[in-house]
Order: C-alpha cells, then structure tokens, then sequence
C-alpha cells in the first residue's frame, strides 16, 4: 500500500510538470551542409561517387545510363530494354536470378525517365561477392528473352487497361498530352499497339546503344569500404563494357501545347471527378525558380496551405488538393490535383482562382511565411539524414544539370524571399490564363 501511494504522487509530480495545454516551442530548422560524395574515376572510366558508411551491413549501387524516354525510336523502348534486364542472361536464366538474388536477401529495382535509365542494387555486404557476379551479368550480357517479355508485356499491359479505367490516370495523361503535344515524348498518349510493337530487336537495339561503361555513372552508398571498392573494380571498373565507346548528346524537345484551355472525359457512373490543372513554369536553371518553390508551397504544397486550408477544411469540397512543381528537363509545370464530388467541380475550380488572386493582390502575411519556410527547412533537413538519401540527392543533382551550390541555394531562398517577391512572383507566374483544366467523371448540368 505504501508502494501504491508513492506511484501516485509520482505521476500527479508529473501532471503537475507537462502542462499539455501549452504546444512546445517552434524552433527554425537550421540549414547544415549537405555532405559531397567522394569522386573517382574507375580504370575503364567510370565515375564513382562514394559515401561511406562503415556501421550500415548494406550496400546500394546505383547505375545511371545516359538515355530514356526522350532518346527511344519508339513508345516503351526504353522501359522495357530496362525491365528485361533482370529476364535473363547468358549466364543465368530469370529463375536462376530471382532465386540467386533472394538466397542472398539482394534485390533490383529498375527505372525509366526522361534523358536517363537507373538500375538500383541492394546487397549485405558479407555477400557482395555472390551478388555482384548476378549483377555483373544482369547489366553486361542480358538476352531479351521471347518468353519471358510476352510475361512481362502482357502483366504491363493488363496494369495499362487497368489504369486506363481510372479517372486521376486518364486526366493526369491528358494533361501532359495538353502541356507539351503528342509529338513530345512526355505528352504520347501511350495505346494498347505500343505494347504489341515490342520485340527483343526492338529492345536489344536500344541496350546496344546505351548500356556501356562510356555512358555509365556509378554511385555507391553504405559500406563502401576497401574491400567493397575492389569488389565493384573487379566487377565493372577493369575493362570497359558494352558495344559502344560514345556518351550520349542532350535532347532538345520543344513542347507544342494543344489549343484550347478546358478538357473533359466523359466517365459514366464515376463517384467523383479527377481535376487536374496545370502550365508549362521555369525551368530548375532560371533564378526565380527556388523562391517559386516557396510560392507553390504556401499555395498548395503542404497541409496548412491556402488550397487545403479552404478548399478541404473550410468548404469540404475534397479530402485532398494539392499544388507541385514537377520538374522537366528543360521546364517544369505547374500542377494542382484534387478528386471532389462532381457537382463540386465547378466551385472547386473557383476556388483554387480565388486563392490565386488572393496570393496577387495580397501581401502573405509573416507568421504565414514563417510557418511555410520552417516546413521547407524542416523536409530538406529529413531528406538528408543518411547516405542513401544523399546519394538520391547527388543523383538529382545530376540528371538536373544543377551545380553543386544547389543545396546552399535553397535555404538562402527559402531565408531571403519576401512577401512582395511573393507577391510578384504569384503575379508573373500563378496566372490562370495560362493554365489548362482537365477533369475526368460524369458530365453534370453545371458547364465548366
């Protein structure tokens, strides 16, 4: 009984010390920097950026290959060269791999995008020496097997109709198709016939052309230590590989964006409505792009932004709505998604314009900026906490063509922008003039 007495005054001690009426102090993030890999150039003239860490038991390795999307002869060229690798070699059948690759707990994953392709790697490291000779294979002598791609084209193709059903999928693919043309390769409205011209002479020729050690980059992270270096020489840095000794040349596409600014898919029986709309913005090169960053957030890139603010919390009109730069080889665009009742499109659609005007006619407030750049601050600094996540980063760097200040850059801008930048920027940039609308569902009385 005694015990018990003392139990409670303890906790009542406490009550009385955490008054959880009171939030706790908001502090701002501070920037640190962010950590540049070690460079070497491998004897076949590979680069190899490193970032060590010697506690992890893991290793990834990732491959970047010059070339994707935008340099196929084809629609899904580039994908499925890059898919099938893991199908089948000279060396081992796709059983043998996938059997090989989980004995060893090892795993692939395998990406396509504009101007580069990616092969990502993950092993323990005791058994580097197993798994690297599967991966050596994989990425030197795949045969683009008949069997297994029928396999593969078909599971794709079945996910592609699948897709094809859905209303974010086919207003999502029509607002591309809108921003940049069917000619552009990011606006081809892919169709089943895309998957049926595929063959592996197809595929074998796009491999040939890009998948060699003259237009590989190789990062490395995790426990890169000395015996791990010599393991990834002996494997992809002695001799050079492939059939070709040329890098590739930069693409220039032109986006040719269709006429018109409103677009409806007529989706019979759909429960709600995907609204997309987007615009063709700066590319990540031009100055105004970083403090255009902090605009978009405040305006819809968070949970308390101006969109989710009115459009969820104060009207109800979606559970979601959002507002993103995604970045573009040589733009970026604008884009806001929501999915709303469709009898709520149209004054959704008011009333992302309403939030846009009110950003151009009215100074943000500091206690609002101050909250959005603490956001800011607080998710870059989560994006680099390990060495996977600053390889990610160094890769971006990369494939962006962005200098290496990048990192510094954001936290001056996200410091420095002010509420008439804000302003201005909102004035220049967030005009609804040049934006398109899409929205995919049932066709209501109400015309958009």
């Amino acid at each position: 009984m005694q015990m018990r007495k003392k139990v409670i005054r303890i906790h009542s001690n406490m009550n009385h010390i955490l008054d959880r009426t009171i939030p706790p102090p908001v502090c701002t993030p501070q920037y640190k920097e962010v950590p540049q890999p070690a460079c070497i150039t491998l004897p076949n003239g590979v680069p190899l950026h490193i970032f060590n860490d010697n506690e992890s038991d893991v290793v990834r390795m990732d491959f970047l290959f010059s070339g994707g999307r935008w340099h196929q002869e084809q629609p899904l060229q580039a994908l499925f060269a890059n898919r099938m690798l893991r199908e089948g070699t000279s060396r081992f059948s796709s059983e043998e791999i996938a059997e090989k690759l989980d004995y060893y707990g090892a795993w692939i994953e395998l990406a396509c995008a504009a101007e580069y392709t990616y092969l990502t790697f993950y092993s323990l490291s005791k058994y580097l020496p197993q798994t690297l000779e599967v991966l050596e294979s994989i990425i030197k002598e795949p045969l683009f097997p008949q069997k297994e791609l029928e396999v593969v084209l078909g599971t794709n193709l079945r996910q592609f109709l699948v897709n094809s059903s859905k209303a974010d999928f086919l207003a999502n693919r029509k607002l591309t198709n809108a921003l940049f043309g069917s000619d552009h390769p990011a606006g081809h409205i892919l169709c089943e016939e895309d998957y049926h011209r595929i063959t592996p002479d197809i595929l074998r020729a796009f491999y040939d052309r890009y998948y060699h050690s003259a237009n590989c980059t190789l990062y490395l992270a995790g426990r890169a230590d000395e015996r791990c270096l010599q393991l990834v020489e002996k494997h992809f840095g002695r001799a050079p590989f492939g059939k070709e000794t040329q890098g590739v040349e930069k693409q220039t596409c032109i986006p040719c964006e269709n006429s018109g600014r409103i677009f409806f898919i007529e989706r019979t029986g759909a429960a709600q409505s995907a609204v997309r709309i987007g615009g063709l913005s700066l590319s990540q090169h031009h100055p105004d792009y970083l403090k255009l960053r902090v605009l978009v957030t405040l305006f819809g890139g968070y949970f308390g932004s101006r969109l989710m603010s009115n459009i969820r919390e104060e009207k109800g009109y979606t559970y979601g709505i959002s507002a993103n730069l995604l970045p573009y080889p040589a733009e970026s665009v604008l884009a806001i998604s929501a999915d709303t009742a469709c009898n709520n499109v149209r004054p959704l659609l008011h009333e992302v314009f309403v939030e846009m005007e009110r950003l151009q006619n009215e100074p943000v407030s500091e206690e609002e900026l101050t909250r959005v750049r603490n956001y800011m601050l607080g998710e870059m600094c989560r994006s680099y906490e390990s060495v996977f996540s600053l390889s990610d980063a160094w890769i971006f760097i990369q494939v962006s063509g962005l200098q290496k200040s990048y990192f510094a850059d954001i936290p001056k801008a996200i410091h420095q922008v002010t509420p008439a930048e804000l302003q201005t920027l909102a004035q220049k940039y967030l005009c609804k003039e040049n934006l398109k609308v899409v929205v995919c569902g049932e066709k209501t009385e109400d015309k958009l």
